[in-house]
């Protein structure tokens, strides 16, 4: 039985006029925020409002690059170079660092966005090319990367801090790795089903597919994603439905790299 866990969401993925989600609602319920950086949403005021919301309530902050496509919220593959993708995670958590400093915040951990952060998943090369932009803005910051992925390795080998996290709204294949969103099955939209779902892995360590068995996965982190409709509600009851079933919920950097209790 894990004993204890983290709640992150997405969020100050809007920017200008347009809001997206209630990041200040949410950041009264998760533990750990991944914070957008301009590419797939985001922008300088956001950044700083979000991570002085963060800063305020005690919850942890992260970088959250993605592709610079707003149009598709980042959820598009842009084959990008190798050396691209260094650049663009480089200059986007950095980006956020500076905003940080304004906020008097600080960023802890890298986590890569939607398609960017599948696309480091499988292909080790576009995982290594994360790691070593993170390593290069500071070797002080950890990676949360999707659990049982390429990403985590690269990581672990570069010598950083590496995190897991499971998806409280998304569906998993067979192979760990997410239900695409055109499929069937992709979203969990019943904050009850999600919750008990993740109650019995935490407890289990074996993850539901839509394909069959069960598969094995660790994890320090959930995600509930700040865009989903009802993500509020989503965050509330599984944060409930965890302590009642007298589990920890605090940040992950509190933890070793072995899930507590896994």
């Amino acid at each position: 039985m894990q004993t204890a866990i983290d709640l992150n969401s997405d969020l100050g993925e809007g920017f200008g006029p347009w809001t997206m989600g209630d990041d200040e609602a949410i950041l009264a319920v998760v533990t750990s925020a991944n914070v957008a950086c301009g590419g797939h949403a985001g922008d300088p005021g956001t950044m700083v409002e979000t991570l002085t919301l963060a800063r305020e309530r005690g919850v942890v902050t992260g970088a959250h690059p993605g592709f610079a496509d707003r149009e598709g919220f980042g959820r598009r593959l842009i084959p990008l170079t190798v050396n691209e993708v260094e650049q663009l995670v480089a200059t986007q958590v950095g980006a956020l660092m500076g905003a940080a400093a304004l906020a008097g915040a600080m960023i802890r951990y890298v986590k890569p966005h939607g398609a960017l952060g599948n696309w480091a998943a499988d292909d080790r090369s576009i995982a290594n090319a994360i790691v070593r932009a993170t390593r290069a803005v500071s070797p002080r910051l950890a990676i949360l990367a999707i659990s049982g992925t390429e990403l985590e390795m690269a990581g672990r080998e570069a010598g950083l801090s590496v995190f897991s996290e499971v998806f409280a709204d998304r569906g998993y294949l067979a192979t760990g790795r997410l239900v695409p969103r055109q499929r069937e099955g992709a979203m969990i939209h019943d904050p009850g089903v999600a919750a008990q779902r993740l109650v019995e892995f935490l407890s289990t360590g074996l993850m539901p597919t839509i394909e069959g068995d069960p598969i094995e996965l660790e994890a320090h982190s959930i995600c509930v994603h700040g865009d989903s409709n009802g993500a509020l509600l989503m965050a509330g009851h599984i944060r409930c439905a965890l302590e009642s079933a007298g589990i920890s919920v605090r940040p992950f950097l509190q933890f070793s790299e072995r899930p507590s209790g896994g």
